[in-house]
C-alpha cells in the first residue's frame, strides 16, 4: 500500500506503519485512524480497498507531509538565514540553535573534534 508516495510495510499495524510517512507521528497516526473510522489492532495488508482510499484521501488533502513539507522546512530555515536572526546565524555556522551548550556536547554538529591531549607520553615501538 502506497500513501503519499511511501511504501507502507504489510506485516505491522496500521498505527505503527502510518508513522514511516515524513510528517506523521505515532499521535497523528492515531488520530487519522479515529477519523478513517479504522481499528488500530488491524495490519495493513488486511485493510479493504476502501478503508485504503479513505486513508489515502485524509493523509493527503488534510496533512502536509513528505516533499511538500520538508520544502516548507527548507524555506522557513532558508528564511531565517536570509534575515540573518539567531537562529538563522546558528544555522549557517552548523551549531545548536536552541540553547544547548558547545564547549563539550554537539560533536557531531561540529565534525566530532576532539582536542584534549593524552598522557603526553609516546609509546615506544619496540617490546622489552
Amino acid at each position: 500500500m502506497r500513501i503519499a508516495g511511501i511504501t507502507i510495510p504489510k506485516e505491522k499495524r496500521i498505527v505503527a506503519s502510518l508513522p514511516y510517512i515524513f510528517g506523521i507521528g505515532p499521535s497523528l497516526a492515531k488520530k487519522i485512524l479515529v477519523q478513517a473510522k479504522i481499528s488500530e489492532d488491524k495490519r495493513t495488508k488486511d485493510l479493504t480497498e476502501v478503508e485504503e482510499d479513505r486513508l489515502r484521501a485524509i493523509v493527503e488533502k488534510s496533512y502536509l507531509t513528505e516533499g511538500d513539507l520538508r520544502r516548507d522546512i527548507g524555506s522557513n530555515i532558508k528564511r531565517l538565514k536570509d534575515i540573518k536572526c539567531y537562529r538563522g546565524v546558528r544555522h549557517m555556522k552548523h551549531l545548536p540553535l536552541r540553547g544547548q551548550r558547545t564547549k563539550t556536547n554537539s560533536r557531531t554538529v561540529r565534525g566530532n573534534v576532539r582536542k584534549t591531549m593524552g598522557s603526553g607520553r609516546k609509546p615506544s615501538g619496540i617490546k622489552t
